[in-house]
């Protein structure tokens, strides 16, 4: 199934200038969902074992949690700064804006754990490279980070030292 055909483009949001890459009609069609989560977790390389799936807040948590489960592994939610009720982890990191914190549970990965990073788009690559950090620093893994599209003019895999495999590039 082509996935692209339910991503919808919407000019000028959330400013003038910028074409948005709307998922939600991609989240509304259960086959192109299935598609979607089949598509990316056929990315995960063959026979490498994945303990935990981790998804960004907050379209990541979607197909992240699709994921996990075709891979039997455990999810992980990391979310922006005061959404977790439990001791975290956080990592700030600059966007084209300002700044922005992620957080984690500090007991969500075990030393030694191998995650794979899902989210729904690499743009400046800023967030990915924020969970990594978070991961690497609670002493797990990162086998791959996987997305449903790639913005490739603003370069965001070029801050990220893991492989990286996407179902669409623009």
């Amino acid at each position: 199934m082509n996935i692209q055909d339910f991503i919808r483009d919407i000019p000028d949001f959330p400013k003038p200038g910028i074409i948005f890459k709307d998922i939600t009609p991609l989240l509304a069609n259960p086959k192109a969902l299935i598609s979607c989560a089949d598509q990316l977790t056929s990315f995960c390389p063959e026979g490498e074992k994945i303990d935990k799936v981790i998804g960004i807040e907050a379209r990541g948590f979607i197909i992240g949690g699709m994921i996990a489960e075709r891979l039997g592994a455990g999810f992980v939610p990391v979310r922006k700064k005061g959404k977790l009720p439990y001791t975290i982890k956080s990592k700030s990191y600059g966007l084209e804006y300002g700044e922005d914190t992620l957080e984690i549970h500090t007991d969500a990965i075990a030393s030694g754990e191998r995650v794979l990073i899902h989210d729904d788009v690499l743009a400046t690559g800023g967030t990915a490279k924020a969970v990594c950090d978070l991961v690497q620093e609670l002493g797990g893994v990162v086998v791959q980070c996987n997305f449903i599209m790639e913005l490739d003019f603003l370069n965001g895999k070029d801050k990220l030292d893991v492989p990286i495999s996407s179902l669409l590039n623009y």
